[in-house]
């Protein structure tokens, strides 16, 4: 029997930053997207882990850095893991 490949997966945090007053309605827009855990959010800044397939990552900050209301989507820490 052949083995599964592995699958890498990255595991990462971002600091997402927000216009003023638009922190609630982008941390609950965040908070639906997939692989997106909201784990703070206070003044114009959120917190977020991202969890995606090895190079998705990249991606996942860009679609979240055009959000209406996002100034920017900075990752902080990425760790691959094979599962």
């Amino acid at each position: 029997m052949p083995d599964t490949p592995t699958v890498p997966l990255a595991i990462s945090s971002a600091v997402v930053s927000v216009l003023p007053g638009r922190l609630d309605s982008i941390a609950a827009t965040l908070s639906d997207l997939p692989g997106v855990e909201v784990r703070a959010a206070e003044g114009s800044k959120i917190v977020i882990v991202l969890e995606a397939p090895r190079g998705e990552t990249g991606k996942q900050l860009v679609e979240i850095a055009l959000l209406d209301g996002v100034v920017s989507a900075n990752m902080v820490f990425e760790h691959i893991e094979e599962v």
